[in-house]
């Protein structure tokens, strides 16, 4: 918390030391006994200073007294060894989390953060004609939710789809088509070309010569050959009409959808710009860029036709351009972190980005226990069908339910497409980004524990017990005779904690912390709700404030997430 390192600072100035700001570590203990926050500042500097750490951390506590007392923030500050822990006042933690509760006014507030500021934000980029696969999801998630994010803190976001809609990829799909295509392309279904790119490197393997001839396709394509341009436009068609579905099922839109292709004319330009700035150098007829710590990268092949590489260069420079962004975030898988180590490099070099940051965001794989999918084998889960399982999940527990049976038929079916939904974002962005995620279907399709129908669930009853009582109108609430019950005092400071949270997100790029927000939050909720009742009952105006906030704060988390609320299930 900014405020506590504040007051840090001052006291070890006043006590004759001076430390940097980003050497002040203030964090959340493990464990509620050690306070709301803590610091281990005295271990750095006694170790700076060849001190006694505790005897350190002792000074340091009693200058902090000095400085904090009669603050509305700290209630108490005690030394454990050598860190110094913080206690928050009630006052201060009921008026942080009223706030969720006047959403205009809170959203005001958080929008200030990034005012005046603009993101690009590229994410999702499925691959033209092949089925949305399930290892574009995660991709899909968290771009979204950092987009969510940073509108949120007041960022004018830009989500820019960039699909992979050039290459010689498309070449091969090319030959495939002449050769084994059975029916025109503007009558396949995208699992037609799905199947007809995986013969294409099975022939292959037996029949090497099918390599060059994809190559060659793709060179006519670059040059524009009419009958190259018009099987590429129809499998571009037919895909891009096929993720619009997908993205409809998700409740994703997505601002632009820029394809590689969409940068074609820039390229010419890009390579000249390039060569003059002395950047890109000749090797054995191709261009490429050498780098002192990584390989080189090359920017045009031998046949003149260029690489993915080259159309990124051109989709920084068209951003820059046409959006002018303080930040541009790549989330993109972390299979292609060297590639963006050399792009970020390269620009760099060609002195487009002064002042713009460029981030990629490497998102861990969702892959099999034997390795990573491949469209090239056949070895591949389309995100199709983990829907439609989780729907009929959803449809199962949805039938024993009793709310659903109160529910008309079309209320019903957007519950069940609400919780299924749910269940796979929230399972695959509640996870570390940067990790790999092991695909199994059975924790994809859990329903139930930490997940989102859980969230869904917590939220719906609080609701419920909303509509049950009388008291509708609270505010102002600066404080409480006795909140002497564990539970209360536990979803209290989760409560305060919204705001921090969500900045925290978005310094570190991790909706995986909101997912973890998310689910302390309703579980601390669920272990007060299981033990106290909260309409009719002396308390009743202070619980029904915990349990109005914790509506707030859950159903301003699954905004966040992408993940709709549902009044009844």
């Amino acid at each position: 918390m900014d405020k506590i390192k504040e007051y840090i600072k001052k006291a070890l100035s006043e006590l004759g030391y001076e430390i940097f700001e980003d050497q002040i570590i203030v964090e959340r203990p493990g464990e509620e006994k050690f306070g709301d926050y803590s610091t281990s500042v005295a271990m750095i500097l006694a170790k700076r200073e060849r001190i006694n750490p505790v005897e350190l951390a002792n000074k340091l506590k009693h200058k902090l007294d000095e400085i904090t007392d009669k603050t509305e923030l700290i209630e108490k500050i005690e030394v454990a060894g050598a860190f110094v822990n913080f206690y928050l006042k009630n006052e201060y933690l009921i008026k942080k989390a009223e706030e969720l509760n006047y959403e205009i006014e809170f959203l005001k507030r958080m929008s200030n953060y990034g005012k005046g500021k603009t993101v690009v934000i590229d994410y999702s980029a499925p691959n033209i004609a092949k089925p949305f696969g399930i290892g574009h999801l995660r991709s899909t998630d968290i771009g979204q939710a950092i987009l969510n994010i940073y509108k949120l803190l007041g960022w004018k976001t830009m989500g820019d789809n960039h699909l992979g809609d050039w290459g010689t990829q498309f070449g091969k799909l090319i030959v495939a088509i002449k050769k084994w295509g059975d029916k025109p392309v503007d009558k396949m279904s995208i699992g037609d070309l799905e199947r007809l790119y995986v013969k294409f490197h099975k022939e292959s393997e037996n029949s090497p010569e099918l390599i060059e001839e994809g190559r060659e396709w793709f060179a006519k394509l670059e040059d524009k050959d009419e009958e190259a341009r018009k099987i590429w436009q129809q499998c571009v068609d037919l895909s891009i009409k096929e993720f619009n579905r997908v993205y409809e099922m998700l409740g994703v839109k997505i601002d632009f959808a820029h394809g590689e292709s969409f940068y074609e004319d820039m390229l010419p330009t890009i390579v000249k710009e390039l060569e003059e700035k002395k950047v890109a150098i000749e090797s054995q007829g191709a261009l490429i860029v050498e780098f002192g710590d990584m390989p080189p990268a090359m920017v045009q092949k031998t046949n003149k036709t260029t690489t993915y590489l080259t159309r990124d260069l051109a989709t920084i420079k068209y951003r820059l351009e046409n959006w002018k962004p303080d930040l541009i975030i790549y989330e993109v898988g972390a299979d292609q972190t060297l590639h963006f180590k050399q792009l970020f490099s390269i620009a760099k070099m060609m002195n487009w980005v002064p002042k713009t940051g460029l981030v990629h965001i490497a998102h861990g794989l969702i892959r099999w226990p034997s390795g990573k999918f491949s469209t090239r084998k056949g070895d591949t889960i389309h995100l199709e069908e983990v829907i439609d399982r989780a729907m009929k999940e959803a449809e199962r527990l949805a039938t024993g339910s009793t709310v659903a049976k109160d529910l008309s038929p079309e209320e019903k079916t957007n519950m069940i497409k609400a919780v299924a939904i749910g269940a796979i974002k929230f399972n695959d962005l509640a996870a570390d980004p940067k990790r790999d995620i092991i695909f199994d279907w059975e924790r994809v399709m859990n329903l139930e524990g930490n997940s989102g129908p859980y969230l869904q669930y917590t939220y719906a009853r609080c609701l419920s017990v909303l509509n049950k009582t009388r008291v509708r109108e609270q505010k102002n609430i600066l404080s409480v005779p006795e909140i002497v019950q564990a539970e209360e005092v536990s979803l209290l400071k989760l409560l305060a904690g919204w705001e921090e949270r969500i900045l925290e997100s978005a310094e570190r790029f991790m909706p995986s912390i909101i997912a973890d927000q998310l689910i302390k939050t309703a579980r601390a909720f669920n272990e007060f709700y299981a033990k106290y009742r909260i309409v009719d009952n002396k308390d009743e105006d202070w619980r029904v404030f915990l349990t109005k906030s914790t509506a707030s704060g859950l159903k301003l988390g699954l905004k966040l997430l992408g993940i709709e609320t549902v009044d009844r299930m």
